[in-house]
């Protein structure tokens, strides 16, 4: 699995898992909504274990960039709220972290 795709994939389920808990814990919530965040934030562990880096806190460090990225696309597709200019340039910026911490050993090199 590439690392790209690793990170995609736990955000998506972070963000799934997590939505699934404030869904459950808000009034009127079910508790059933605790099932499929569990199951959704362990696939969010093990797709994050999938990233090729020596160490986690680098893993973790680039991982960010692409979860406020999606954040926001499921802000979008699934709250129904577009982000603005300001979500998009934040998101912008937190990707080229990413892209610094991910990538820049290896141009460097």
């Amino acid at each position: 699995m590439t690392t790209i795709l690793a990170f995609v994939i736990a955000a998506v389920a972070e963000i799934a898992g997590c939505f699934a808990f404030w869904v459950w814990l808000r009034p009127g919530g079910s508790p059933w909504w605790a099932l499929p965040g569990t199951a959704s934030l362990i696939v969010f562990a093990l797709a994050l274990t999938r990233v090729d880096s020596d160490f986690a806190g680098r893993a973790y460090a680039a991982y960010g960039g692409i979860y406020i990225a999606a954040s926001l696309a499921w802000l979008w597709a699934v709250e129904g709220s577009r982000p603005d200019r300001f979500d998009l340039a934040g998101a912008a910026l937190c990707l080229a972290g990413a892209g610094v911490i991910l990538f820049g050993r290896r141009l460097a090199a």
